[in-house]
């Protein structure tokens, strides 16, 4: 009776392939023998004549050495024990396992934690990780007692596994409707960054003195472009919803799909020129009928799981289950033909419609194991082997050398030169093709498994490595410095409130995150005196957490007018229709929803902003509250993403805090029967010190104030005692009292004037007309220090607020009334 156990890891780490089979009676009998006899007994290899490869026939002792029993044994063991003689804890498997885990990821935070100031992603240092581990800096005496040979085994079977893992879940993230919409230079770039490389190394490859068949299923591993690379480096860069990450996504996508066909193509070839005629037509039909049931079957079943799946709710964990019963017949196809441990797992992967409630639940259930645990062990365990440091010992690594720097730079080229023709900035250009140059794990991934068929050697496989981690550590770093993504939004016009015409339409970006947000924002909308005389643009962004897929999305509902990435998209669009609908004429309404990560939503703001030409981005604060005061929700990344804005955005900026208490004092009005009898409705506030941030919040006053439903109080604080100011402080005062003028004289708004001598007498006044008012706006102020608010900085809570806003904010101030943080737009340069 015999035993046969399929190992995973020999497709990748293995030094050639084999097939461990064991017999249970040598094992039985070879379990006897001293440990050293053991140790030197070396394995027989046999070489297959149906395949081609090697199979390696070891034997171990049963049961296999497992779990330990510790340290304590190992330190007091006795030698004059026949049982504890030669007992070590490094002989069991699980401790072996648990200590070079911990090694690696050591090492790697380690070394992470220095880089990563530089801008240095942890790919990099997962890779130095695995090279100080490699026989090529511990030495290979020290290299062999540190990692046995079943030490790797079993890293290796890990770190495969969770690579093919990580190839399902990036086909999962992945949209293939993104080749439909990329643009025609998008689609141009990506096929011509695989075919150009794949035709200008062709001529070069023999001289490599490889096989012709082997020469084709090398090629496209030296051209490849890997979606996978190019999408978890815009991620780490930030970019990935910028234009620039859009077209490198669109393009990586489409030489991608060229590069699995080739892939797949030189598979075929070689199978079928390496064996009889039969056996190569079966395989060939059989690889053609995995990818018709991914594309005809799987796809649509799943996409129709999808539909019949109540919107809002789950997906049935039935389906979870057999997707990943799915995902592991795939993994076992290597057993079929190597070319599918690579392929299989992320063909399924696209067969999965990405984005919720199915996508994004497989994403939300493992991506977290595999990114942190899996993958990391698979980069580190392909590192390990290389062999030396002194690569350039073979004569033929010159030729192996020229052929990759040669596809880089055709590569380069090829992407670099048609965006130049086509107008593109140097700077971005430059960035575009060095980010579709990039290497990454699956390029490392290809190379692995070409020296696990041996169609390269050693020096080869050292070469490619320097080759990825130089490309991984050197891409980053320098488009960081050619391509920052803000910089566009420092115009050179101004777009703010007081720089507008007097009665001309008024531009607004408003941002809704959860439904509370819609009712709010209307609110705030109403109160800012849409009428035919006074019109108003509204642009609203309906931001979603990028959840379940690789590419953000961002959707005009002018064009598309439904939406299923959340169950509030619809009731939005009605409710702002509505909204336009009651302000017929003076209102015009445009919805969008952007699907980004939290980091990068501010660039959705800003881009959108600086595309309509917006002069107010109204933000909604991450706070939320009951009616009793009690903090109903606290949103920490909604709380970065408004402070980012602030220092981005190209125009003005509102953060709204709303109480809840943005109501009308009296039955509503329409905008077109203005009677100055009736009694307001809105009490509003503003509480003016002085500044371009306040007197950009008094030019929306005064907008709001030609309501007649709008009762404005101006709240003027002022020193007790005149400092001798300088001749800009002096400026300031002047540009104040000009914009106060007819504030005082004009006798819909009523002006109050009070002294204070510091902020604590700023913050009893505040206390004291909190509960008279709907709303109260107030400038930020940010790093502006005034008498009026002297001692209040160090309590402030909320910096993106300001010092008055962070008083409204504060627990204090709970139930009383909502606020309106206005900062004028900052980025203007060439003034």
């Amino acid at each position: 009776m015999k035993m046969s156990i399929g190992v995973l890891c020999g497709e990748i780490y293995g030094s050639e392939q084999t097939e461990q089979k064991h017999d249970i009676s040598n094992c039985l009998r070879n379990s006897v023998l001293k440990k050293e006899e053991r140790d030197q007994r070396e394995p027989v290899k046999i070489m297959s004549t149906n395949t081609g490869y090697y199979e390696t026939r070891v034997c171990f002792p049963l049961p296999p050495k497992t779990q330990s029993s510790g340290l304590e044994r190992d330190i007091f063991r006795s030698k004059t024990d026949a049982v504890t003689a030669n007992y070590s804890w490094y002989d069991f498997s699980l401790p072996r396992l648990e200590l070079h885990v911990a090694l690696i990821f050591s090492v790697t935070q380690i070394f992470h934690f220095s880089l990563k100031r530089f801008g240095v992603p942890l790919f990099t240092s997962q890779l130095i990780a695995g090279l100080i581990f490699s026989e090529a800096i511990l030495g290979e005496e020290i290299s062999t007692k540190l990692m046995t040979e079943d030490s790797i085994q079993v890293l290796g079977t890990i770190g495969t596994f969770g690579f093919a893992f990580f190839l399902f879940l990036i086909g999962v993230k992945t949209d293939p409707s993104m080749l439909t919409r990329a643009s025609k230079r998008a689609s141009f770039v990506g096929v011509l960054s695989v075919l150009a490389p794949f035709l200008c190394i062709l001529p070069i490859i023999p001289l490599s003195q490889i096989s012709e068949v082997d020469t084709l299923f090398i090629l496209p591993c030296y051209a490849l472009t890997a979606f996978p690379v190019i999408t978890v480096l815009l991620s780490d860069m930030k970019i990935l919803n910028s234009e620039l990450g859009r077209i490198c996504q669109s393009s990586a996508l489409s030489g991608d799909i060229l590069s699995m066909f080739l892939i797949v193509a030189s598979g075929m070839l070689k199978y079928g020129l390496s064996i009889d005629k039969v056996n190569s037509l079966i395989f060939i039909g059989s690889a053609i009928a995995f990818f018709a049931i991914i594309l005809l079957v799987l796809r649509p079943a799943l996409s129709m799981v999808v539909r019949y799946t109540p919107e809002g709710k789950p997906v049935s964990q039935t389906f979870v289950y057999l997707i990943i019963i799915a995902f592991l017949a795939c993994v076992s196809l290597n057993r079929w033909h190597r070319v599918f441990s690579l392929l299989a797992p992320y063909g399924l992967g696209l067969a999965v419609p990405h984005g919720p409630p199915l996508g994004s639940h497989l994403v939300d259930r493992f991506d977290s194991m595999i990114q942190n645990l899996f993958v990391p062990l698979f980069v580190t365990g392909c590192a390990m082997r290389v062999k030396s440091i002194n690569i350039f010992k073979d004569s033929l690594i010159a030729v192996n050398s020229a052929i990759a720097i040669v596809a880089l730079l055709v590569k380069f080229l090829v992407c670099f030169l048609p965006q130049l023709y086509s107008k593109m900035p140097m700077k971005d250009a430059l960035a575009l093709a060095l980010i579709m140059c990039s290497k990454g794990i699956v390029e490392l991934a290809a190379f692995a498994f070409l020296i696990d068929l041996k169609l390269i050697d050693q020096n080869v496989y050292g070469f490619m490595f320097f080759v990825i981690i130089f490309t991984a550590s050197f891409v980053p770093l320098v488009v960081k410095r050619l391509y920052d993504p803000s910089r566009k939004y420092a115009g050179y016009n101004k777009r703010n409130l007081m720089d507008l015409r007097p009665n001309s339409e008024l531009p607004i970006v408003a941002v809704i995150h959860v439904p509370d947000n819609v009712g709010s924002i209307i609110n705030l909308l109403e109160v800012s005196c849409p009428t035919k005389d006074n019109p108003m643009t509204v642009d609203v962004l309906h931001l979603i957490k990028l959840s379940g897929q690789a590419a953000p999305i961002f959707i005009s509902h002018q064009k598309k007018k439904t939406f299923s990435g959340n169950s509030y998209s619809q009731n939005l669009i009605i409710s702002f229709n509505k909204f336009q609908g009651n302000n017929w004429g003076a209102v015009s309404v445009n919805v969008y929803t952007a699907v980004s990560p939290p980091s990068l939503m501010h660039d959705d703001i800003c881009t959108l902003a600086l595309d309509k030409l917006a002069s107010l981005v109204i933000l909604p604060f991450h706070r939320r509250w009951y009616m009793d005061g009690s903090i109903e929700s606290d949103s920490n990344h909604i709380r970065t993403l408004n402070a980012r804005a602030l220092e981005k955005a190209p125009c003005s900026i509102g953060i709204f805090v709303d109480r809840g208490n943005m109501r009308p004092s009296s039955p509503d009005h329409h905008h077109h029967d203005h009677d100055h009898h009736q009694l307001p409705s809105y009490n509003v506030a503003l509480v003016f010190l002085g500044g371009n941030d306040d007197r950009e919040a008094l030019t929306l006053a005064k907008r709001m104030a030609q309501d007649t439903r709008i009762s404005l109080t101006v709240l003027h604080l002022t020193a007790n005692y005149n400092n001798q100011n300088s001749v800009d402080e002096r400026w300031d005062d002047i540009r104040d009292s000009e914009v106060l003028r007819d504030v005082k004289t004009n006798g819909y708004i009523n002006y109050m004037h009070k002294e204070v001598a510091d902020g604590h007498e700023t913050a009893m006044i505040i206390r004291s007309i909190v509960n008279d008012f709907n709303l109260i706006i107030v400038g930020r102020r940010d790093k502006l220090e005034s008498q009026q608010t002297s001692g209040l900085i160090e309590w402030s809570e909320f910096p993106e607020l300001g010092v008055l806003g962070d008083l409204f904010a504060s627990v204090d101030y709970s139930g009383r009334c909502s606020v309106l943080v206005v900062q004028q737009q900052e980025t203007v340069v060439g003034m």
